[in-house]
């Protein structure tokens, strides 16, 4: 069946991975590579990032349960502190394409875990950043926010939503994310899934399977 929507994560796919900002954050306390990213996959459905995204605990929470997690590790690090950097700098031929693909013809959406109290499903870091991010929300035809809908990808339900949202089926949808748990799902439910690992690839496969050039698109 022929490709009718393109859904995209944002975090790692629109704007820079923050698992980028992750190790910055790492590197600058001295903490072993990929704490961040490690401490997050353990318990995965239930430990402090899990339900601060389906906003069952609040940041206040989320900074001790995430630090308490962090210790267990033998590590000193707070959750509000991996908040603080967690918003990625946008990358301009992925918005550029966004606006290619919709004229084209084809529905857009968006889904994203994001945690509530933050600006925007982005999570910006200040109202400039907010207002950049708004203005890129406005390309989807439906963003669903976990913090929102109180479910966080992997969980099959949230792309079934968005199948729903853009009346499309499943195998009528493209799928791009920068974690391959989250594309799973997707390529289970039917999608075409694309696991992005930068910006050049990401277009380029695009571009393939919807038969548009988007490889031209301003870097």
């Amino acid at each position: 069946m022929d490709i009718r929507a393109a859904i995209f994560d944002f975090g790692g796919v629109i704007t820079a991975s923050p698992f980028e900002a992750f190790n910055r954050l790492e590197a600058e306390r001295g903490l072993p590579h990929d704490l961040v990213r490690r401490i997050n996959a353990a318990d995965p459905d239930g430990n402090a990032w899990a339900l601060l995204e389906r906003a069952e605990i609040g940041r206040a929470e989320f900074d001790a349960r995430f630090a308490a997690e962090a210790a267990a590790l033998g590590h000193d690090l707070r959750g509000a502190d991996v908040l603080a950097v967690i918003a990625g700098a946008i990358r301009p031929g992925m918005v550029a394409a966004l606006d290619t693909i919709r004229a084209a013809g084809f529905k857009l959406g968006c889904i994203t875990n994001n945690v509530p109290g933050s600006s925007g499903p982005a999570m910006a870091a200040d109202a400039h950043a907010e207002s950049r991010y708004a203005d890129i929300f406005a390309r989807f035809d439906c963003v669903i926010e976990s913090a929102k809908a109180g479910i966080r990808k992997p969980d099959p339900r949230i792309y079934l939503m968005m199948c729903e949202a853009l009346a499309a089926s499943p195998n009528e949808c493209v799928y791009l994310d920068d974690l391959g748990i989250n594309c799973k799902p997707a390529a289970v439910l039917g999608m075409t899934a694309i696991k992005v690992t930068g910006e050049a690839q990401a277009l380029e496969d695009l571009s393939r399977v919807l038969d548009i050039d988007l490889v031209g698109e301003p870097a």
